[in-house]
């Protein structure tokens, strides 16, 4: 995380918005895109739409309430996976939003989806970029992931997991390629 600021912000101001209903509702951030932000084809670099995307799940997380659990147990947030799609370049000073939600979950990971959107200059709204992360928590102390039941029990939620889109299970299925194919070392 190299958006210090960003983050101290995201800190200081979550408590004044209202708390999320995962995993019905989204996390809603804006933002502008900042000259540090910019690669040497000015706009903005591809590291930086995952960094960002790190704000937008420490958004769901102090919004939901998760960060109470992850406190006090000492857990661990983890992305084991992910990919990203870009669409639409983000130049200097441009403004845009990033929404970030959960899709759908195993016993110990969640599927999540980030978009970057911004507006055209007819103010349709754009899609920039989509990534899909697979991410968990990981409980340090019993070295294992921690079961999505638990977290969203911790979180007061009863729910049962959406099915994965064909965009999602086609992530999943090459992600589990990729992980046999690594697996042991050539």
């Amino acid at each position: 995380m190299n958006l210090w600021f960003r983050l101290i912000w995201l800190l200081l101001t979550a408590r004044f918005r209202p708390r999320l209903a995962l995993p019905e509702r989204a996390s809603d951030l804006s933002f502008q895109v900042w000259p540090h932000d910019l690669d040497t084809s000015l706009h903005m670099n591809n590291g930086r739409y995952w960094s960002l995307m790190d704000l937008g799940r420490t958004d769901l997380v102090l919004r939901s309430g998760l960060w109470r659990a992850i406190l006090r147990y000492r857990w661990l947030p983890v992305v084991n996976a992910g990919t990203i799609r870009f669409r639409r370049e983000l130049r200097a000073f441009r403004k845009f939003r990033l929404e970030t939600r959960i899709l759908c979950w195993s016993e110990h990971w969640l599927v999540i989806q980030h978009r970057v959107l911004t507006t055209s200059r007819r103010g349709d709204e754009i899609l920039a970029a989509v990534a899909l992360v697979r991410a968990a928590i990981y409980d340090r102390q019993a070295k294992a992931y921690v079961p999505v039941a638990r977290l969203l029990a911790e979180m007061g939620i009863e729910a049962q997991s959406p099915e994965p889109t064909p965009e999602v299970a086609a992530f999943l299925a090459s992600e589990q390629v990729l992980r046999e194919a690594t697996a042991t070392p050539r």
